[in-house]
């Protein structure tokens, strides 16, 4: 079948009430999440994963794709308004927007950020559809040398990608590493690393790990902090709706955006961190109004909103047809699908292909549901912007410790006490969490190390089983050496950027001083 006949199959399946409604509460549920302070996607989405555990996994899979997009519509409203970006990428949309909330004009900042967000999505999403049978085809190809080959590329781009320091970043992925060893060798049968615990011959759940990591590190992070939880929310004055004039100014930043983000977005070391600052930096080139920029231009909202959203969904593009996570909230999505068995990659478009198609056009309905929430509801995200931080950080604690318990009730005894045994994997990842922020550890390859290092072990020991120990089957075909050279690449490219940045930082200091 063609790939307009697959997606209306999907819509078909989207278009359920059941998944309707799954579609529904996971917007709901990932904007008012999204929309709170210091909160940005990867947390929202870490949060709410224990949620849909006992779901089937359509249902479960189309909630957890309206908790993405609606965590990703959520964090724009805290920039604006509090000037408290959720992640990298919204820290330029915080750049423009909050000036404009300060001058009375948070509405049409609001607006243009949904507005763009919602076009930027719907066209994203149809690239996904298009490009992605596409990206299968090729994938189907792969042989165990060539898988291992592309997890290198995963272990590679995410470590250097993430924080500002390559070794720390590789350090971080070998904790994963690590972790992923626990439990029974794939191939052999044998316990390994398990200290003769039975709850540990499963391995560690991926769930678990991920809510800890994210939720519980951060909590711990803010509380010890020490600083000053007050800020200022801005209100939001007069209409939400755009002026002709606020229209004729964005509506070219919003494609110009989306051009820029999904491309970006569906590279293996894509970002939306990255497109959202190429989209500021071009929109202030196209302006008519140059001058504006960095007092409240609304083409600087207009077009980093509209990247930021189109790289989201870009994103989805290496994950669901090669099992790349190129970003935290990507690795996060993997676990998702994972607590049910499926593994993204070119076989789960054809094993699974109504549920793949169903997810797919899921996104479609759960922006449609996005702009019709965001802008009436407005009223409503700024009083959850006024939660006190203790309060809130103190929900988010008891939410992700009641989550990890529901999705997994395994015990064991301290004394006479029976005790959660994810509990206690909770609080230890947790406060493995918050040493890793407090020594400037990224936390997403630890994640992307246990969910892919048992694959890239199993495709690894595949591949020398097949050459009866012969190494160079590693590099028998061409697909194999350009992933390895992409991943070397990954390492070195970045490094030397960094390096550049330094030199012209402390050039320009050596200036100033002149």
């Amino acid at each position: 079948m063609n790939t307009f006949e697959l997606l209306g199959q999907g819509l078909l399946t989207a278009l359920q009430w059941s998944n309707l409604l799954y579609a529904l509460i996971g917007v709901t549920l990932g904007t008012a999440v999204g929309v709170l302070p210091g909160i940005g996607p990867a947390l929202t989405v870490a949060l709410l994963l224990p949620v849909t555990y006992r779901l089937d996994p359509a249902g479960s899979l189309i909630m957890f794709a309206g908790i993405y997009y609606g965590g990703m519509y959520g964090g724009s409203t805290t920039s604006i308004l509090l000037n408290t970006p959720g992640e990298s990428a919204s820290i330029v949309t915080a750049l423009e927007g909050n000036k404009m909330a300060r001058q009375g004009r948070g509405g049409p900042a609001l607006a243009t950020a949904a507005i763009g967000s919602f076009i930027a999505g719907l066209v994203a999403t149809l690239g996904l559809a298009f490009i992605a049978p596409w990206v299968v085809q090729f994938a189907l190809s792969f042989g165990p040398s060539e898988y291992f080959a592309l997890m290198l590329l995963a272990f590679m781009t995410v470590s250097a990608a993430f924080g500002e320091s390559t070794l720390r970043g590789l350090t971080a992925l070998f904790i994963g590493l690590a972790l992923g060893l626990i439990g029974i060798d794939q191939l052999t049968g044998q316990t390994r690393l398990a200290m003769g615990t039975p709850n540990l011959f499963d391995g560690i759940s991926v769930t678990t790990l991920a809510v800890a990591l994210f939720a519980i590190g951060e909590t711990i992070a803010v509380v010890a902090s020490r600083t000053s939880m007050d800020e200022k929310v801005e209100a939001v004055k007069g209409s939400v709706w755009m002026t002709k004039e606020d229209w004729r100014r964005s509506w070219k930043s919003w494609l110009r955006g989306t051009a820029i983000g999904f491309p970006i977005g569906a590279m293996p070391a894509g970002g939306a961190d990255v497109s959202s600052f190429l989209s500021y930096s071009a929109e202030k080139q196209f302006s008519k109004h140059p001058e504006e920029f960095g007092k409240g231009a609304i083409e600087g909202v207009a077009g980093p909103e509209a990247a930021n959203n189109a790289s989201a969904a870009g994103t989805l593009v290496p994950l669901l047809t090669l099992g790349l996570p190129t970003t935290a909230t990507a690795a996060i999505m993997l676990a998702g699908f994972q607590q049910f068995g499926l593994q993204p990659g070119p076989l789960l478009f054809v094993s699974n292909a109504t549920l793949v198609w169903g997810l797919i056009a899921s996104l479609l309905v759960a922006n449609f549901m996005l702009l019709v929430l965001n802008l009436p509801l407005i009223g409503l995200w700024v009083r959850l912007l006024t939660i006190p931080r203790p309060w809130l950080y103190a929900g988010i604690l008891t939410f992700a410790t009641l989550g990890t318990i529901g999705a997994s009730a395994s015990t064991f005894m301290v004394g006479p006490l029976p005790t959660s045994f994810e509990l206690g994997l909770l609080l230890l990842f947790g406060v493995l969490g918050y040493m890793l922020r407090r020594f400037g550890y990224p936390i997403a390859p630890v994640v992307v190390g246990l969910i892919l290092g048992p694959m890239a072990e199993r495709s690894l020991r595949q591949a020398l089983q097949i050459s009866q120990g012969d190494p160079t089957v590693l590099v028998h075909s061409w697909i194999s050496i350009v992933l390895i050279l992409l991943a070397f690449a990954a390492v070195l490219v970045p490094m030397i950027l960094r390096a550049r940045g330094k030199g012209q930082m402390l050039a320009a200091m050596a200036g100033d001083e002149d």
